[in-house]
């Protein structure tokens, strides 16, 4: 069998651009009209049906901060690790290949709500523990009543040995 040899800026990205299914056609106006601002953190994610502008493979699916706008492009600043230290890159990648990230979106709620929380506390005038739990905490202490339920103790015995395959 023979080895591959296409090393090209675009080798190995069959699966990687290609479209969602049932995502083909003509791309959405509202792509092109939203609005980025210096400091917004976006998503790459290169979309395969336009080839100008887009990233490189390796910045497909980061997350950057945008430091530079320009008419149709946005500059951002993505990490990469290049051996054992981590590079800030800065690229420019054109409006269709970037999405606004939703990961800074589930702290902003949690903190919008903590403030509720500390708002109505303080109003009652208790103190309210605003820090995020695991889900199961170990549950507390408590005797489980044989007499009083319908609990009865059983003794399990082990099966004695029976060899069918004689």
């Amino acid at each position: 069998h023979k080895m591959p040899h296409s090393y090209g800026y675009r080798a190995r990205t069959r699966d990687l651009f290609c479209k969602g299914f049932r995502k083909n056609g003509t791309i959405a106006t509202q792509r092109f009209l939203k609005t980025y601002k210096l400091g917004d953190l976006v998503d790459v994610k290169a979309d395969g049906a336009i080839q100008k502008g887009m990233p490189h493979k390796f910045y497909h699916g980061k997350t950057g901060v945008v430091w530079n706008v320009t008419k149709r492009a946005i500059g951002v600043e993505v990490n990469k690790q290049v051996g054992g230290r981590i590079m800030k890159k800065r690229i420019h990648v054109r409006i269709e290949h970037l999405q606004h990230s939703k990961c800074r979106l589930e702290f902003l709620n949690r903190a919008q709500k903590n403030d509720r929380v500390a708002k109505l506390a303080k109003a009652q005038g208790k103190t309210v523990s605003l820090k995020r739990a695991p889900a199961l905490q170990p549950k507390p202490a408590r005797i489980i009543g044989v007499k009083t339920t319908n609990n009865k103790v059983e003794t399990l015995y082990p099966e004695a040995y029976v060899n069918l395959f004689v």
